[in-house]
């Protein structure tokens, strides 16, 4: 790809910039710039500051990276990053130059992003963790922005595969430490989401890979109740919501959240809420006429 690359004083350069469409910046992060290069001897950024987040790739070459008063060696397939409004300063070693690709991006949930592959403020670099399958993906948004089919659906589905191929490589070591705290996380967010679709405590404990009884236990200590009475505690509070603010009949109330019948149903509201699902929409109804 030299052939597209422009020479300037200090390096060899291929830049793509990218207006984000009103549909990316609806998102949670998008691609701005793209860029891959081969420094000369003398290549030398910085200090200076982004006003984005520039994820960047070392190919080849040795160098030094300085950002939030912290030093880091570059090497082959290392990845850093520069984050926005911070002062940061990299230069390549003369006798072995730097050859990079970079993706700037932005967005609210652009360090979201960054965590999931192991970056944060104070830890920008990650050494050997580049694969070839990036490298390729990378390759790969080149072509589509050379191409005439770019579109912002195309950059936002490479621009994740990045991301994605990445949190693979670090999801068994980077996040082992926030392993306890991720499983019983997961487990709470997949009840949140699937607490109508018949789930079980056993299923959510497969789903997280941890044992029943261990889940149970550990799910009760972080958030004080058991993951039966949280997934019977989401099904009443958006039975409550129906019966207050639809029409809809018992059956088809029952069934929105989960159970297969109303007697199901309705034993388990009455235990819950000590009146039937008849009597409680009644009562709101009239509470809400006399308002």
């Amino acid at each position: 790809m030299k052939d597209k690359m422009i020479e300037d004083n200090h390096e060899f350069l291929e830049l793509r910039l990218f207006t984000p469409s009103v549909y990316e910046k609806s998102g949670a992060a998008w691609p701005i710039r793209l860029g891959h290069n081969i420094a000369k001897p003398n290549y030398h950024i910085g200090p200076r500051t982004t006003p984005y987040y520039y994820l960047i790739f070392v190919l080849e070459g040795q160098g030094t990276f300085h950002q939030n008063k912290q030093t880091f060696q570059l090497r082959q397939n290392d990845i850093f990053c520069l984050f926005p409004q911070v002062i940061h300063e990299y230069y390549t070693q003369p006798d072995d130059p730097l050859r990079k690709v970079f993706l700037a991006f932005d967005g609210r949930q652009a360090l979201s992003l960054l965590e999931r592959i192991g970056l944060t403020m104070h830890s920008p670099h990650a050494a050997g963790i580049l694969t070839p399958e990036v490298i390729q993906l990378m390759w790969d948004f080149f072509k589509l922005v050379n191409s005439d089919n770019d579109t912002d659906l195309g950059r936002l589905i490479l621009f994740h595969r990045i991301f994605d191929q990445l949190s693979a490589v670090v999801d068994g070591s980077a996040r082992n430490d926030r392993r306890d705290v991720s499983w019983l996380q997961k487990g709470h967010e997949y009840m949140e989401i699937h607490y109508a679709e018949g789930i079980t405590v056993e299923k959510v404990s497969e789903y997280v890979g941890i044992d029943r009884t261990h889940f149970t236990k550990q799910y009760r200590k972080a958030y004080g109740i058991t993951p039966i009475q949280f997934i019977q505690e989401l099904k009443m509070k958006e039975a409550r919501s129906l019966l207050e603010q639809t029409s809809y009949t018992l059956a088809e109330i029952a069934h929105s959240v989960g159970y297969p019948d109303i007697f199901s149903f309705s034993k388990a509201f009455k235990k819950r809420l000590g009146v039937a699902p008849t009597q409680y929409r009644d009562k709101k109804i009239k509470s809400g006429q006399q308002k």
